[in-house]
């Protein structure tokens, strides 16, 4: 068997990331190991389901530009849900803008709002 277990996000600082994902998202704060120059931050979704996010601080000006279009302007992250419209009031609630109103796709019900490091997410509830 085989899983996706994490995905790097570049961020700009640690501390802000931590704060956004874990204070604002609800996230649980998984690691967060002091490496000398850098950091090893894991976040992860309440109940630990699906992947977690390894908040990478960018070094270099490579780095940098890819904060926030790591994944060229596309919707790069989806969080999965089993309430979209608690979710979705949550996340408003807290601050969040999405780019769009709620929509019904085929696969199920759908929004796109972004982090505040620029980074697009779907926000979903599968059919």
């Amino acid at each position: 068997m085989q899983a996706i277990a994490a995905v790097a996000l570049v961020v700009p600082d640690y501390d802000a990331a931590i704060d956004f994902y874990v204070r604002v998202m609800g996230f649980d704060l998984a690691e967060d190991v002091d490496q000398g120059r850098k950091r090893w931050v894991r976040v992860s979704p309440k109940g630990g389901h699906g992947a977690s996010l390894i908040l990478a601080r960018a070094e270099g000006q490579t780095q940098r530009t890819a904060i926030g279009n790591q994944a060229g302007d596309r919707a790069f992250l989806f969080l999965e849900t089993d309430d979209f419209d608690r979710d979705h009031a949550n996340l408003l609630a807290a601050g969040v803008e999405f780019e769009e109103d709620p929509r019904d796709e085929v696969y199920g019900k759908v929004a796109v709002w972004r982090d505040p490091f620029g980074n697009r997410w779907d926000l979903l509830q599968r059919k």
